[in-house]
């Protein structure tokens, strides 16, 4: 086999850019998951006689069908259900819900557990030429819809919620596959297929390590564990990070970086069209600015646009993403740089806990030299191309109060007077991600919610009432929320709607989908969580009143 061959089928290459082209599917991602039935190199050898015939090399669409037919299967059949073993049907979180609809609701939320079991065929680990699909040894709950393999920072909250089920076994195998993968690249893939090796998401694999840690007090897991998460921290301060000096003082916080500036394979026309009339450098700068928005787990929004003129507006055209430093991806390392001084002490490693330890204090330092806003009381993405803030609405904005990671305490209590006063929690069914209207599916009105559960356990972590209360009027807007959905179409969808009752959220890419992996982990988090006092009737919190009086009661008890 040629070196390099099965890339050059599915992330670059004449057989990729011509069916891609042709739009043989309604979506991009359908061809760069089929099974190949013979060798790479003998596809690549084929399709060069194939464009022989042709004028300008250019195979028409009907003969690039029968070639697909010929030498590719449909996508999926690399992967086989699974019903994870430690599934249970009656887990103990259950009699905490109060709510008789939710209880019941809840339990087919953890049903979909089994439907989202998937099992990678061991041909792929003895023939991985022929996939896209990169081998993983142990099963997986994938997000769902077209996303039928693993994702890396979706899972973390996929594996939370497989904790609240008491599926440990379930949670440890995904932790070790993600383990693994660190440990053959120096990071971990956006997702499981070769053509995401080139760029990353949102570092959570420290954390996912914590939560299972919390569950089990497994210190042999934990030590086995350590060096692949240190190894992982390093990859994104060495490869991720810029250094800034500000007053004198140097400050490295980190960002979203992908240096491949080519189409992304699963979104290639749309890529190739949203460059069309770009010169050559700007196109390829385009496509690395577009992985790294899809790197960012972000893919895509307004928050990742500067115009021509420095500012945060524009177009998707206008994404530079590596020109942003983002608060919520500095939160996260804040929040990894302590957890990992916490295992180091656990462990016995004193000096590696105070390194880790210092690394926090000085990201903290940078954050609030660069990021916060002393007037505005919150934290501000930071541009490198105008050495100034972003000042719009992002949710990602608090991200620092779920990570704790702040020098002052009214700094968290500012940061929920920011909220506030911003018009972000108008909406009955959740908070937007922004208050931009941009089309683009991580912008309003849509609502996510891995962003909805860091805000609502940002605010449980602070110490005034008025935060719990806030948080426990979040957790009952979004249970409402999933809840009305489930009943109108009995599906748990990736995002909602601020503006409708139960309503999917949409624009972006693809058809909202259907599953859906992180949706039922926070789901069954927060049920477990405030199940005493959540309700299935859900008491709508009018606009001008920012908690229903329904749950003072609740909190004063």
């Amino acid at each position: 086999m040629l070196p390099g061959s099965d890339r050059e089928l599915y992330c670059s290459g004449a057989v990729l850019d011509q069916v891609q082209r042709a739009k043989l599917f309604p979506d991009d991602k359908h061809f760069v998951d089929m099974k190949l039935n013979s060798a790479p190199d003998l596809v690549l050898s084929s399709f060069h006689n194939l464009t022989a015939g042709f004028l300008n090399s250019t195979v028409p669409p009907a003969r690039l069908q029968e070639f697909l037919d010929q030498y590719f299967e449909e996508p999926g059949t690399e992967l086989e259900p699974w019903t994870p073993p430690d599934w249970i049907d009656q887990p103990e979180f259950l009699t905490g819900i109060k709510d008789d609809k939710l209880r019941e609701w809840a339990g087919q939320i953890h049903n979909l557990w089994k439907s989202l079991g998937r099992k990678i065929r061991s041909d792929v680990k003895d023939h991985p030429e022929l996939y896209s699909l990169i081998h993983t040894p142990h099963p997986v709950v994938v997000p769902g819809g077209r996303f039928r393999e693993l994702y890396y920072w979706d899972s973390y909250w996929v594996i939370n919620g497989l904790l609240v089920s008491g599926m440990t076994s379930t949670a440890h195998g995904m932790i070790q596959n993600f383990l693994d993968l660190v440990s053959r690249y120096g990071f971990i893939p956006n997702g499981g297929r070769i053509y995401y090796e080139r760029r990353s998401q949102p570092p959570f694999l420290t954390l996912m390590v914590e939560s299972f840690f919390k569950a089990t007090n497994d210190t042999e897991f934990l030590r086995a564990a350590l060096p692949v998460l240190k190894d992982e921290y390093g990859f994104w301060m060495q490869n991720r990070s810029v250094a800034l000096d500000v007053a004198g003082a140097e400050h490295r916080l980190n960002r979203f970086h992908v240096e491949a500036g080519l189409p992304r394979p699963e979104s290639y026309t749309d890529d190739l069209e949203l460059a069309e009339g770009l010169s050559e450098g700007l196109r390829e700068q385009l496509w690395a600015e577009l992985k790294a928005g899809a790197e960012s787990g972000w893919d895509f929004s307004s928050r990742w646009y500067i115009d021509a003129e420095g500012h945060n507006d524009g177009a998707l055209k206008d994404t530079r993403t590596s020109q942003i430093l983002p608060v919520d991806l500095n939160a996260l390392m804040c929040r990894t740089e302590r957890t990992l001084a916490s295992f180091c002490r656990a462990l016995g490693e004193d000096e590696s806990a105070a390194a880790y330890e210092q690394a926090a204090a000085r990201r903290v330092e940078a954050m609030e030299a660069l990021l916060w806003d002393p007037e505005r009381g919150a934290w501000f993405d930071y541009s490198l191309l105008s050495k100034s803030k972003h000042l719009e609405f992002y949710t990602s904005n608090l991200a620092p109060v779920w990570a704790e990671c702040f020098s002052l305490p009214e700094m968290g209590e500012r940061a929920m007077q920011y909220l506030k006063e911003s018009g972000a929690l108008n909406f009955p069914n959740g908070v937007p991600t922004s208050l931009r209207e941009s089309g683009q599916q991580w912008d309003y009105p849509n609502a996510w919610p891995p962003l909805q559960h860091m805000l609502i356990e940002g605010f449980s972590r602070l110490p005034s009432d008025e935060a719990q209360q806030l948080a426990l009027d979040l957790a009952q807007r979004w249970i409402r929320t999933n809840w009305l959905a489930y009943n109108e179409y009995e599906a748990m969808f990736e995002k909602y709607d601020v503006n409708g009752d139960g309503k999917p959220g949409g624009g972006g890419e693809y058809e909202v989908q259907l599953g859906f992996g992180w949706t039922n982990g926070v789901a069954l988090q927060l049920l477990q969580q405030y199940g005493a006092g959540l309700t299935s009737a859900g008491r709508r919190a009018r606009p001008d009143l920012l908690l229903p009086l329904v749950f003072t009661a609740l909190m004063l008890r």
